[in-house]
């Protein structure tokens, strides 16, 4: 297989995968709110230094 198949492969199997997560109420909106601000802080992480509030507004 080539490496772009295995790369579509793998984001198919992702995507598949946060569907059944979600209809199975894995996931809900506030764990996706906080796994945002999560990211948001790893990202941007010299503003949380700066004292900028990373959280989603509700």
């Amino acid at each position: 297989m080539t490496p772009r198949l295995l790369r579509v492969i793998l984001v198919i199997y992702i995507v598949v995968g946060v569907y059944v997560a979600w209809v199975h109420h894995y996931l809900t909106p506030g764990i996706l709110r906080q796994i945002g601000e999560a990211l948001l802080a790893v990202f941007l992480w010299v503003l949380v230094l700066l004292g900028v509030d990373l959280h989603l507004a509700r």
